[in-house]
This record gives C-alpha cells, structure tokens and sequence, in this order.
C-alpha cells in the first residue's frame, strides 16, 4: 500500500497544471514547464503564486488559446533540445490548439 501511496506521490509530482484566466486547465509535465524561468520561479513560491493546490499555476492574465501554445511550445522545446535531426519550424497556428484538460 505504501508503495501505491509512492508511485501516486510521484505522479503528482511529475505533473503541473497551467490555469488560463478564463479557467481552462492544462496538465503538462514539470520537466517541460520548467522550461520557463518565470513558471519555474512561479511553482518554488507557492505562497505568491500558486494556488492552495500543490503544482498548479494560475494566470490571471493569459487566455486559453495563448497558454495552450504555450504549452505547446514546451513540448516542442523539449523534444528538440539537444536534437540532432532536422529541427521542424515551430507551429504558429492557435486553431490546432487542443483545449482544456487534454494536456500537452
């Protein structure tokens, strides 16, 4: 059981949610939402930014469609980091954005 209750904490923690301000959620891996100095900055004060919840940011300010590309940009960034294939142009595009809570 203890382990269960590990692998469980674990998982919490590998994960974050970005809220936009008009309350879409997105579930991302911490190591991509690191990616940002500001998030990361965000997620070690959590008395000044997060809410009560642990690993969740919310951005007053940013709708859903910016933050969902934000997150996409994460992923991108991750996947290419230190690539030694031909890195894709990024894709500018919002309408291909998935929406609230599928994650990126």
């Amino acid at each position: 059981m203890a382990e269960a209750e590990d692998q469980g904490s674990s998982i919490a923690t590998d994960y974050v949610k970005l809220v936009s301000n008009d309350e879409h959620e997105f579930i991302l891996k911490r190591s991509h939402a690191l990616t940002s100095g500001t998030i990361k900055a965000m997620l070690s004060h959590p008395t000044t930014y997060k809410s009560k919840e642990m690993n969740k940011v919310q951005f007053r300010e940013i709708p859903s469609h910016v933050l969902c590309k934000v997150c996409m940009y994460f992923a991108y960034k991750n996947r290419y980091t230190n690539s030694t294939s031909e890195i894709p142009e990024f894709p500018h595009r919002t309408r291909n954005c998935p929406r609230a809570s599928h994650g990126c």
